[in-house]
């Protein structure tokens, strides 16, 4: 494919990287500038992007600065582009999925290297084929062709952005508003802000960490935590949880900004009222703990828990169906739930259960929830006879990750270091009744930062 990539100064490195990598698959790479860190205006590469994009120079484009977002802005004035800012694996899946996005911008500031590859890779591997996303394409596309102007030179200043009469000094206060909203990140650390909270899996350290990026350093508390909460599951799915231990959950997710709170189906609409007005999702099971329901009950679980507020739907498998080789049956059992999630626009996680099956099942079920188009595959139940293991992640990572999709790992996590090691393995989500334990450990003497 070939592909046009465009940077300002601050998406100068992370273009020089995802150059490389565009490389390394065989794509054809299109530079459009810039070359240096010197400092530049990012409309003018955007448009440049935008505009090799729409003349069929090439078939993608990328654009990178600080955020991603003025680029978006920008690249979306230009007749044939739809551009789509991306944080993430489900951003970038949506945008190409649903909207055809044939740009997509990237902001250097809130990702690493190695997530804006994966994001980079979902994008190019990505079609639009349902009728209805189609039908609402043509609609985007006659909206752009009735308010286009014919194209007029954008010379690179403030105003190329559409951004009337404001001066660079006007420009310099904005950035400076928007850093300290978002947090900023030196070193290499990002430093506080809400990015990582307001971000669904952004996974800027996560990504990091699985790459090995950890480090131990001084405590810093209150730094790290936060963000490292946001990818747990804070979780309460005992059979004797009452109405004060969900309210307790509710009370510690709003304190910690946990990525969501995982509960059984009765408590979604509880847990969903509790959070609202807060960047933590609702989580619920599917055909949980033992996955023996029939595909179409799933299915209906899956949409009444969304009707009820959940954004993620984490399914249980037919293990014993798994287990017989009847792969047909679990692939409808797994998309029974991923299509009610894409209709009800709900992250979906495939339950495996590793601890009852071979590392062959464990590869078949994770190939059958690539075909489904699940988001992730995740360990386990935690109410069978093991948990998770660093193992069994990165066997699961090694299926499932050119395919865009992500790995949780949960059941017997209780500690930092066992959040670690899964880490390391290639989770990119953890679920753990200790998420305080976890979050607590992360803020004593040994604190954590994450390199450049």
């Amino acid at each position: 494919m070939k592909i046009a990539i465009g940077a300002d100064h601050g998406g100068f490195a992370l273009k020089q990287k995802l150059s490389e990598h565009l490389r390394g698959q065989g794509h054809e790479v299109l530079d459009m500038g810039t070359n240096s860190e010197a400092a530049v205006d990012y409309p003018t590469y955007a448009r440049k992007v935008a505009e090799a994009v729409a003349g069929g120079a090439a078939v993608r484009g990328i654009m990178i600065d600080g955020a991603g977002i003025g680029s978006s802005m920008v690249a979306n004035k230009v007749p044939g582009v739809r551009a789509a800012m991306a944080y993430d694996l489900s951003s970038a899946r949506n945008g190409r999925e649903h909207n055809d996005a044939n740009l997509l911008t990237l902001g250097a500031g809130l990702i690493g290297g190695n997530l804006a590859a994966q994001i980079v890779d979902v994008f190019l591997n990505t079609e639009c084929n349902e009728a209805r996303h189609k039908r609402r394409v043509a609609m985007i596309n006659e909206v752009q062709g009735a308010g286009a102007a014919a194209p007029t030179m954008i010379a690179p200043t403030v105003a190329a952005a559409g951004l009337g009469d404001l001066t660079e000094a006007d420009m310099a206060r904005i950035v400076e508003r928007l850093q300290g909203l978002m947090g900023s990140s030196v070193g290499g650390v990002y430093h506080g802000g809400p990015c990582v909270g307001s971000c669904p899996d952004t996974a800027r350290q996560f990504i990091e960490l699985g790459a090995r990026r950890l480090t131990s350093g001084p405590a810093s508390p209150g730094r790290i935590p936060e963000e490292l909460a946001r990818y747990i599951d804070h979780t309460i799915l005992k059979p004797d949880a009452t109405v004060a231990m969900v309210e307790t959950i509710i009370s510690e997710a709003r304190e910690h900004s946990f990525r969501s709170v995982c509960v059984n189906p009765c408590w979604v609409k509880k847990v969903a009222d509790g959070l609202r007005g807060t960047p933590v999702l609702t989580c619920s099971v599917v055909g949980f703990p033992l996955g023996a329901a029939t595909p179409d009950i799933k299915g209906m679980e899956t949409r009444k828990a969304i009707r009820d507020g959940a954004k993620e739907i984490d399914m249980v498998i037919n293990v014993g169906r798994l287990k017989s080789g009847d792969d047909d049956y679990v692939f409808k059992d797994i998309l029974a739930v991923t299509e009610a999630c894409r209709d009800g626009s709900a992250v979906s996680k495939v339950i495996i259960e590793t601890a009852l099956l071979t590392d062959e099942e464990k590869v078949r079920v994770c190939e059958l929830s690539k075909r489904a188009r699940a988001n992730f595959v995740k360990t386990s139940t935690g109410f069978a006879s093991g948990g998770a293991t660093a193992e069994d992640i990165a066997l699961m990572a090694s299926v499932v990750r050119g395919a865009g999709m992500e790995v949780k790992a949960s059941g017997g996590i209780r500690n930092f270091s066992d959040a670690k090691r899964m880490i390391d393995a290639g989770a990119t989500r953890i679920g753990a009744s200790a998420s305080i334990a976890i979050v607590q450990e992360a803020q004593g003497s040994q604190g954590v930062t994450v390199s450049a």
